[in-house]
């Protein structure tokens, strides 16, 4: 089923949360690797350009999976009531660290005025330019917050383990499986 229930979540929640989940942890290794890179390294510019793609296409995919949750239902929180809380304070925190993450990348990379080629398919415009330091400010805030996004991201991860080996409950498998409320 493609839309989530009470109970369970729907394939396409399943498949962009765990696309989602690759996108975050492939482009913090890559940008953590770009920064090894000298500036004569054959990577040195092609490096940034998948950086930057797939950086676009993950905040394509955020808005859509924020659109998402606004037209579907989500299942019922698991877990006691300050487990729950906490839930919604994490995903709360994920969702504000993507999208800072993300702004500042955009910020950085259009900076000098020149928009962002996305696999070469289309540009994104340079709309905000001319911020003083707007490249060196934007920088600072897209490695620390995507950091910290990493960070969340694996208490998320342990979050749930916790649920599934501790709880005994399906808060991780119904984001593995789809399944109807009668199942």
């Amino acid at each position: 089923m493609i839309k989530n229930t009470t109970a369970s979540y729907g394939w396409l929640a399943i498949a962009i949360h765990w696309l989602s989940a690759l996108l975050v942890i492939g482009l913090f290794a890559l940008g953590y690797w770009m920064l090894t890179l000298s500036y004569y390294d054959p990577w040195y510019r092609l490096g940034p350009w998948w950086h930057k793609s797939i950086g676009i296409s993950l905040l394509l995919l955020t808005l859509v999976r924020s659109a998402w949750k606004f037209y579907t239902v989500s299942p019922k929180p698991l877990g006691a009531s300050w487990e729950q809380k906490g839930a919604r304070w994490g995903h709360g925190i994920i969702y504000a660290l993507l999208f800072v993450t993300m702004i500042s990348g955009y910020l950085i990379s259009t900076a000098d005025g020149r928009g962002i080629s996305v696999f070469d398919w289309f540009e994104v415009p340079a709309l905000i330019t001319g911020i003083p330091n707007q490249e060196d400010i934007a920088g600072e805030v897209h490695w620390y917050s995507a950091l910290a996004l990493v960070i969340a991201a694996a208490g998320h991860a342990l979050a749930a383990l916790k649920h599934h080996f501790i709880n005994r409950d399906a808060t991780l498998k119904r984001m593995l499986v789809s399944k109807t409320d009668h199942d």
